[in-house]
């Protein structure tokens, strides 16, 4: 029977201190003359004022995907003892990310030639054009290093929030891509996200459409009265399938341009999503705060469940979701990344008639070698219980603002 890896095998990597992500961290190590053993990410260091290196240790310094003002800077640094690992010519996204993305880094061209134009479009193409799931050694080799500085990002990013509020904190919500905007699912969706977020939990979802759409932008608007929420998926509603998306993007960023939010943490603007290339020919979801895409699904998919120890809810949802209904129950099964928090589920109707899988999932979890875990199921109707179900106590304890 297989058991679960030792804990610092899953846990996410926490090297900040060896970390140099931005320019004022590096200024801040030169000003102490020494960089030695630090790694230095994704940095644009040809742009003025270039830093000056010339008289700072370099020992088993490592700068990974850095842009430099020619080549004799590099060989430079290498002869004082340092790493060099370039980024690669002729990708249209970095090498090694120093931070996760946002929604305008992903629309980011989209208001001079629309959806075509747009960085996420434009990333998902190149993915196409050079093998896609299967590329070649030089594009997987920039793959993987982007999706490790996307792993370091997401990682830096939710470290200080898990510190502070704990794993149980962080809710998946997982759905169909293809509901709708307007429809009742996705409304139910989009309430679910913002009693969450005001609950106090920060949500994660896959990044794409439908579901994962609405519960960020339920989230994305936490801090404002339910009728505005309400106002905003009728004006998404005007461009309701992602398949047609030039409009579709465009109402999107005119709820983001329109709609006043807080200047609230990022949990309450919109919370995390994790979505994928693989899937890029879908819209990408703008209402998340932070974005971590990644190229490999696979990798994409863990890390979802990973994080959600708060527990995960499945709204209704085709095979995609299925298949992490399954991967949810195996981490719960064996305690792969700790406790598991509640599996809710989402519409009694479809998951115990259209999809019964509740039925395979109770015998299942009652074998845990950890014990009887059957109670982790729920299956409901109504958002407020699921919301009770994964944020007991804290209903309501950051209020709207009104």
């Amino acid at each position: 029977m297989s058991t679960p890896p030792p804990a610092d095998v899953v846990d996410l990597p926490d090297s900040s201190p060896t970390e140099v992500e931005s320019r004022a961290e590096l200024d801040h190590h030169l000003a102490s003359g020494s960089l030695a053993g630090l790694t230095v990410q994704g940095l644009h260091l040809d742009i003025e004022p270039v830093p000056d290196l010339t008289a700072a240790d370099l020992t088993d310094t490592l700068f990974v995907g850095c842009h430099f003002s020619g080549r004799d800077v590099e060989a430079d640094l290498v002869r004082r003892g340092a790493h060099v690992v370039p980024p690669l010519a002729g990708l249209p996204y970095p090498t090694q990310p120093s931070r996760l993305y946002t929604p305008e880094d992903l629309a980011d061209g989209f208001q001079a030639g629309g959806f075509t134009s747009m960085y996420d479009t434009v990333v998902y193409q190149h993915f196409r054009a050079h093998g896609g799931a299967t590329p070649e050694v030089r594009e997987a080799l920039g793959q993987r290093l982007h999706d490790h500085g996307i792993d370091n990002a997401l990682a830096d990013v939710t470290r200080s929030w898990l510190a502070e509020h704990g794993p149980a904190s962080v809710v998946g919500v997982m759905g169909g891509h293809a509901v709708l905007r307007g429809s009742p699912t996705y409304r139910l969706a989009a309430t679910l996200g913002w009693e969450l977020a005001r609950a106090g939990r920060l949500v994660v979802t896959g990044g794409g459409p439908g579901v994962m759409e609405a519960v960020n932008l339920g989230a994305y608007l936490s801090s404002r009265p339910l009728a505005e929420l309400t106002a905003a998926i009728d004006l998404l509603a005007t461009a309701p399938a992602f398949h047609d998306p030039d409009p579709y993007t465009a109402a999107a960023l005119e709820v983001r341009a329109t709609v006043e939010i807080e200047p609230v943490a990022w949990p309450r603007r919109g919370g995390l999503a994790i979505p994928t290339w693989l899937y890029g020919h879908e819209p990408a979801n703008l209402f998340a705060a932070q974005i971590a895409k990644y190229f490999s699904n696979a990798i994409r998919e863990d890390t979802i469940l990973r994080l959600a120890r708060g527990g995960v809810v499945f709204a209704a949802g085709m095979a995609g979701t299925v298949q992490e209904v399954f991967q949810a129950a195996t981490k719960a099964f064996y305690g792969t990344d700790g406790a598991s928090g509640p599996l809710v589920f989402l519409d009694s109707a479809y998951w115990r008639t259209t999809l019964p899988v509740e039925t395979l999932l109770r015998p299942l979890l009652a074998a845990s070698p950890r014990g009887d875990l059957s109670g982790l199921i729920s299956v409901t109707d109504d958002v407020h219980e699921a919301v009770a179900l994964l944020a007991p106590g804290d209903i309501g304890v950051t209020p709207a603002v009104s």
